[in-house]
């Protein structure tokens, strides 16, 4: 275990009902007639595929240059407090990590911007090797693309490595790129989590597994 490859909404922070109530209030507004759940298939997607959904959710009504304003424009005008919902025990993991030399990297389908942020906002981006977002790859999830940047640039290989990862989207991406993925457990979204190696309920006992994976390694050394 050399290197832990975290996507971030949903796993670092519980920011997805906050993104969908409110990608659900605006385009309401904007004529959708459909259901809070209908904006559940936009979870995992990079900006690029998330305005391509709501195109087609308002019907072609809007343009995507349109969508693109609307969206930044109410973001901006509810802005959302990253700190207040940062996920149990990342911290502790983070800090586990660190202490034990183990590489990180915030795998994302968010914009680097907002990537950064968050995580300036949580006070833990001083615990990351390395960054990437979906949009400065070729391909984002499910495509390998972010994982295998992640992998290239912390020089670790895929077998040494673990996801960490909440969408079925993400957890596709982590086993295309050959990566042992570990879900946090999904209660409202109806993702599906069956490819992923693991799966455990929350950050607290990932840290339990990876605990007693780090003493199983130095005790076979």
């Amino acid at each position: 275990m050399k290197a832990i490859l975290f996507d971030m909404d949903g796993v670092l922070i519980d920011s997805e009902m906050f993104y969908m109530k409110g990608t659900f209030d605006w385009i309401s507004k904007k004529g959708f007639n459909g259901k809070l759940e209908d904006t559940y298939r936009l979870i995992g997607t990079n900006m690029e595929g998330t305005y391509n959904l709501l195109f087609e959710m308002l019907n072609g009504k809007y343009s995507i240059s349109e969508i693109d304003a609307e969206n930044k424009k109410y973001f901006s005008e509810n802005p959302i407090d990253y700190k207040s919902i940062l996920k149990p025990f990342v911290k502790e993991i983070l800090k586990f990590l660190k202490e034990h030399k183990i590489k990180t990297a915030v795998c994302s389908s968010s914009p680097k911007k907002t990537i950064e942020k968050a995580l300036k906002s949580c006070e833990i981006l001083e615990y990351f090797d390395f960054i990437v977002s979906s949009d400065e790859v070729k391909k984002s999830k499910p495509n390998p693309d972010v994982y295998l940047k992640a992998c290239e640039v912390l020089k670790v290989s895929s077998e040494d490595a673990f996801v960490i990862e909440d969408s079925s989207m993400g957890i596709e991406a982590g086993k295309n790129a050959n990566i042992k993925v570990i879900a946090l457990k999904d209660h409202y979204f109806g993702q599906d989590q069956s490819k992923a190696d693991f799966i455990f309920e929350d950050l607290g006992e990932v840290l339990e597994f990876l605990k007693k994976f780090f003493k199983k390694v130095i005790n076979s050394l």
